[in-house]
């Protein structure tokens, strides 16, 4: 481990923390898709996004069988946390159990209960879950040089 890179410990309440995150999925052909996106998890845990049941998104995921996920601290000294695994589940998402609680977490509890009555309300085959078990980490953490953040 280098003298930058995160523990464990670190790593997974950094993960846990709240971050939009970039996920990337392999795509035949071309480049991997790499898009931003809501997250959860817990440390020790499975990393879970909701993406809709019709998107590219998904399709790619299905097919890879695994992402990426990189989220980071924008405010220097900066860090970053990197995750990549295996799709272990892709099921539908529950309102109250899966979207809503994403909403809560990136929009506050009035901005998340409007987000969701917003978007649930629309046509469509509805949201998907997936969720994914973290098999590799890349990590740094330039505080452990610099100094500073929190």
């Amino acid at each position: 481990m280098g003298k930058l890179s995160m523990t464990r410990t670190e790593r997974e309440a950094f993960l846990a923390g709240l971050h939009v995150g970039v996920i990337s999925v392999a795509e035949d052909g071309r480049g991997p898709l790499a898009i931003p996106i809501w997250y959860a998890y817990s440390p020790g845990g499975e990393v879970r996004i909701v993406t809709g049941a019709d998107s590219r998104k998904l399709e790619l995921l299905r097919r890879s069988g695994r992402f990426t996920l990189c989220v980071q601290d924008e405010n220097p000294p900066y860090r970053y946390v990197t995750v990549e695994g295996p799709v272990v589940a892709i099921e539908p998402a529950s309102v109250e159990d899966d979207e809503r609680p994403l909403a809560h977490r990136y929009l506050g509890p009035e901005l998340g209960d409007a987000y969701v009555a917003a978007t649930t309300a629309e046509p469509g085959p509805g949201n998907i879950l997936v969720r994914m078990l973290p098999e590799r980490w890349a990590t740094v953490d330039y505080r452990k040089e610099w100094g500073g953040g929190g």
